[in-house]
């Protein structure tokens, strides 16, 4: 291997560069739209005013303007910086929360660090640092990430908290993915007990047994990352596509469904630690619908990637859009209060709640 950081650099970047330009281009969904089955129930006399509606709450102890938090999207290549740019600033302007992507780029190669720590200009009131779990433990010849490595990726982007995102899905699909598993609960337990950890899935889901195990695991919160949203499967099966590899193409279509849908992964998880409900929402009403779950926060990427690629005014208009069907939702319910969204009623239907029953037999 070279001792130049460089070549390896470039093959980060263009990995990076290609799940960016697949997300924005590609048709990723999955077969079903797993939030349209949260109903929330009408309120023709909700005895309040939309202008009186009140957004904020409170996330791993920072104060919020409204329970949306920016996902994890990007970082690692030179168009990331202006994406994480616009994004940190339109997170400024909202009062909302905003993660960066995985940072390991940058901790290898630190002229990639840039491209995250640009988001330090900007008076976000939470940020989320973003490591993955396989890089924790030992992949051959790999040299595990240190809580000292944790640190630093925190330090890079002035974190709050730092997410370690679980994402073997991705990496059993990808050529380079990293496999090895075993141990994984024990370093997430090992940077729990040093740093302000959430755990992060990445568009497969959460089960309840795993939520237990991360609260025995002493993490501050989950993001379930479910089924729904933007396959990882799917931007990995375009990428072997592109690159004349069949057999990988094949399984990223096979596996392009795979994972336990967001709102189940939402009532599945709540295990007494805060939720962030990300994977599939479109809009300010499914955040609505994942506060009257159970989640603490709904957290989005897919709607906001293309407007954060045409610039900072197009992504503020969006964001604008989303906070406005959030308060129309809460109106519509009757809640004046993220605490009144979160004990409204609310009604799992269609294959969601065929998930549920099943699970709970």
């Amino acid at each position: 291997m070279s001792d130049d950081p460089k070549p390896g650099g470039r093959l980060i970047e263009k990995r990076k560069h290609d799940h960016i330009e697949i997300v924005a281009k590609e048709d990723l969904s999955q077969d079903y739209i797993y939030w349209d089955d949260v109903k929330l129930v009408h309120n023709p006399l909700p005895e309040i005013d939309l202008d009186e509606i009140d957004t904020s709450t409170s996330l791993f102890g920072q104060q919020l303007k409204a329970p949306i938090v920016i996902s994890a999207i990007t970082g690692g290549y030179g168009k990331a910086e202006e994406i994480n740019k616009n994004l940190a600033s339109v997170a400024e302007q909202y009062g909302i929360a905003m993660g960066v992507g995985s940072q390991r780029a940058a901790l290898e190669h630190p002229e990639l660090e840039r491209t995250y720590a640009v988001v330090k200009e900007f008076d976000i009131p939470l940020r989320i640092a973003n490591l993955g779990v396989p890089q924790l433990i030992s992949q051959g010849l790999n040299t595990p990430l240190t809580i000292d490595d944790g640190r630093a990726a925190m330090k890079m982007i002035d974190a709050h908290v730092l997410a370690i995102h679980l994402n073997f899905l991705q990496e059993v699909v990808q050529p380079e993915g990293d496999t090895k598993t075993r141990g994984g609960l024990k370093a997430i337990e090992k940077f729990a007990s040093a740093l302000p950890i959430i755990a992060k899935e990445t568009g497969a889901g959460m089960p309840k047994e795993v939520a237990l195990k991360l609260k025995s695991a002493k993490v501050k919160g989950i993001d379930v990352g479910g089924l729904g949203g933007t396959s990882f499967s799917a931007v990995e099966y375009f990428r072997a596509r592109s690159a004349g590899d069949t057999a990988r193409a094949n399984i990223g279509q096979t596996f392009w469904n795979w994972g336990i849908p967001t709102p189940v992964s939402v009532v599945l998880a709540n295990v007494g630690l805060p939720i962030i409900a990300t994977g599939g929402l479109r809009s300010g009403l499914d955040v609505a619908r994942a506060i009257a779950v159970g989640a603490s926060a709904g957290g989005m990427a897919g709607r906001l990637l293309p407007a954060a690629l045409e610039g900072k005014d197009a992504l503020a208009h969006e964001m604008g859009v989303i906070m406005q069907e959030l308060k129309a939702a809460m109106f519509l319910v009757g809640a004046k209060d993220i605490k009144e969204l979160a004990a409204s009623r609310a009604l799992v239907t269609g294959r969601s709640k065929e998930w549920l029953d099943q699970l709970s037999e």
